[in-house]
């Protein structure tokens, strides 16, 4: 996919003045996710982008199995004793062309896909300002933003065993919700890695466990959104 993808934009500064930047123009590369509740999809996957020609020549071999990338063009199958050359350790990261159609399909879209989200995320943001006890996510001044989920946090007066409440008499209503992701120093893998434990980062796990992801998604109506922060609403309320 070489088209430009028009997304979140974001600021940098410089020579003392702050410019505003689409995400994946700065930098040495920058991966965009096509995971089916992204903004736009592919099914599964994602791609790599970068203005480095050596940089784009590993990432293409790395995804074909770790198969050379002369002149940062891949190579093609049937191509004999060059396609059976592999020159490093690779994946099987290749794009079938089904995945490739429904990409392109879905970025001829990705305005008003954008616009979509933003709509659902104002509705929310303004249902959300009644309710004492929920902190809505913050959008600095001039930034259009690309809404991938809606995740609000509640107040300090909560605690993780409250979060957990809420989202279990919420999902008893029929709402779909989640926590969000837990800080990454609690993973499996970088706790046996790295030896990391609870009380490590303590403002960052103490933010995790207040964290809930609303139901989210292109065509969710007004009214379901006020749905849903009604019976939040009702629900904070009984706990308290």
């Amino acid at each position: 996919m070489s088209r430009e993808l028009r997304v979140e934009n974001l600021r940098s500064k410089n020579e003392g003045k702050f410019q505003w930047k689409k995400a994946g123009t700065f930098g040495d590369a920058a991966v965009f996710a096509f995971y089916p509740n992204k903004q736009i999809t592919t099914g599964e996957g994602g791609m790599v982008v970068t203005d480095d020609a050596k940089l784009a020549s590993l990432c293409r071999s790395m995804a074909n199995q770790g198969r050379g990338s002369p002149h940062g063009i891949p190579i093609p199958r049937g191509k004999g004793g060059e396609w059976l050359k592999h020159v490093r350790l690779g994946y099987n990261y290749r794009m079938d062309e089904m995945s490739a159609a429904l990409g392109l399909a879905q970025l001829s879209r990705i305005e008003e896909i954008i616009a979509a989200r933003a709509r659902v995320a104002d509705w929310y943001g303004k249902a959300l300002e009644k309710i004492e006890g929920v902190e809505s996510p913050y959008v600095a001044p001039n930034v259009r933003m690309s809404w991938f989920v809606y995740v609000i946090r509640l107040s300090d007066q909560y605690a993780r065993e409250d979060r957990d409440q809420i989202l279990q008499k919420l999902k008893q209503r029929g709402i779909g919700c989640s926590n969000y992701f837990q800080p990454i120093h609690r993973q499996p893998f970088y706790r046996k890695m790295f030896g990391y434990k609870e009380g490590d980062f303590p403002i960052t796990e103490q933010t995790a466990s207040r964290t809930i992801a609303l139901p989210f998604y292109n065509n969710l109506t007004e009214g379901k959104v006020d749905y849903v922060v009604e019976d939040l609403a009702d629900i904070l309320r009984s706990i308290d």
